[in-house]
């Protein structure tokens, strides 16, 4: 079945290929499918491995693709100039050196390359999405994708909840997985709601986001989600006041009044039946003293994906403090910082760190430098989502997980695609106008590459 299921996906690139460019009218459902696979892929079994490890104790356990890998990759090839003037990619392929570059400090140099590998589907994944995200109607279909993803995902959510789950985590694995994708997919709906989109898939992608959140009873995706809702409405309204986006504003208010009794029925739930300690705190302090002792003595790093196997048997949970069990011993530190600072060293760390901050900052100098087109509200909701990661990455781990770096290249793709499409549109408008040989008038340069500022306004709804 493995073999069955390789051929599959591999096979499902060229197909998509031709697809693409037989029907360019029909991509739509492409860019709607990047939204929505990232949380039905292990639902439905959609991707296979060229090596598997699955008694691994890291995160990344083999040499893995999915059905969203091959879609990525039919977009880029499909694509004109993809990797030309895109914002973000240098940082993102230094990222991806620094992880390759701690495979010759790795115990385990194979285990190592597949995160390395799993990087390299991140960014292709994010070229696929910056090459259409300037497109006509392109971003609204993406967006559908991903309310749709967190429609499936509370239906789930809601079938664990009423089976009696204590914390329901969905398709995901984990409620934290679940809980911190979907900031992803809430922050950036919200967006297109205050850029003045008003299909009613935006408002059920939010609240089912939500909904599927207070049923994880994750205290960080709760929190978090909170905090980014706040910010972002906050940034939003100071960018551009608008009486639309105090309507909004209150509609979100009512929305968070309906979702939190169930916050609160849910950790009531969970504390009933796993009342947390109050040495939780003092384990979570073991946890990152056990990585910086880690990171102390390897400055470059010990390998990436290999956190669980040196902790134990170098000994630096035991000499930390950490817990002897199983829960404990099997997971990493809940710190993505100080996670990726012990496996890569200094050089993943800055490079990690770099991409973030830019990101982030590019992102909002574009919303506020922009505060006429509607695009930059759409920036604007992918920026604050990365801003809630690096928050939320204070206090977990996941991130690290393809999963959680598929969302992230989305809103990364989302940000870099924008950005780009404007300097084009720029670029194209202070050229001078060509005379044409036959008629001896002038003719407006046009640049195929870059959709109309209307169009592209229509995009972003």
């Amino acid at each position: 079945m493995r073999i069955i299921a390789l051929i599959f996906i591999l096979l499902a690139i060229p197909l998509a290929v031709a697809w693409l460019k037989a029907r360019p009218s029909q991509r739509k459902w492409a860019y709607f499918a990047v939204g929505v696979l990232p949380f039905t892929i292990s639902a439905l079994n959609l991707d296979a491995s060229l090596i598997s490890w699955p008694a691994w104790s890291g995160y990344a356990k083999g040499l893995i693709v999915t059905l969203l890998d091959s879609l990525a990759l039919a977009l880029v090839i499909v694509s004109r100039a993809p990797a030309r003037r895109l914002p973000f990619l240098a940082l993102l392929i230094a990222y991806l050196v620094a992880a390759g570059l701690s495979i010759g400090f790795s115990t385990v140099p194979m285990s190592t390359s597949f995160y390395v590998f799993q990087l390299m589907r991140v960014v292709i994944l994010f070229m696929a999405v910056a090459s259409f995200a300037g497109q006509t109607g392109a971003l609204r279909w993406l967006a559908m994708g991903l309310a749709t993803g967190a429609i499936f995902q509370v239906v789930v959510t809601i079938d664990q909840k009423f089976s009696g789950a204590a914390q329901a985590a969905g398709t995901m694995g984990h409620q934290n997985l679940l809980g911190l994708m979907l900031h992803f997919v809430t922050l950036p709906l919200l967006a297109f709601l205050l850029a003045g989109e008003r299909r009613k898939i935006f408002m059920l992608g939010v609240l089912a986001a939500l909904v599927a959140v207070a049923f994880g009873a994750s205290r960080g995706a709760v929190g978090f989600v909170g905090i980014g809702m706040a910010i972002l409405f906050f940034l939003s309204i100071v960018r551009k006041p608008t009486a639309h986006k105090w309507k909004m504003a209150g509609l979100a208010v009512l929305a968070l009044a309906v979702v939190t009794p169930v916050v609160i029925a849910s950790f009531g739930d969970r504390y009933e039946v796993r009342p947390d300690s109050e040495g939780s705190t003092e384990e979570r302090i073991s946890f990152e003293a056990a990585a910086k002792a880690m990171w102390s003595d390897h400055p470059m790093g010990v390998g990436a994906n290999q956190y669980i196997l040196i902790a134990n048997v170098s000994g630096y949970s035991e000499r930390a403090g950490v817990i002897w069990n199983f829960e404990s011993r099997s997971a990493p530190v809940h710190n993505m910082y100080l996670l990726i600072a012990a496996e890569t060293g200094w050089p993943g760390l800055i490079t990690f760190v770099m991409l973030i901050i830019w990101s982030i900052l590019r992102g909002l100098a574009f919303a506020f430098g922009n505060r006429t087109d509607p695009r930059g509200e759409i920036v604007l909701g992918a920026s604050v989502a990365i801003l809630v990661l690096a928050l939320h990455g204070l206090y977990e781990w996941v991130f690290v997980t393809f999963y959680a770096q598929y969302v992230f290249a989305i809103s990364l793709g989302i940000i870099a695609g924008i950005i780009r499409q404007v300097e084009r549109e720029k670029m194209t408008s202070k050229q001078p106008p060509r005379r044409s040989a036959r008629q001896g008038v002038a003719q407006p340069v046009r640049d195929d590459r870059s959709a109309p500022a209307a169009e592209a306004v229509s995009a972003a709804g």
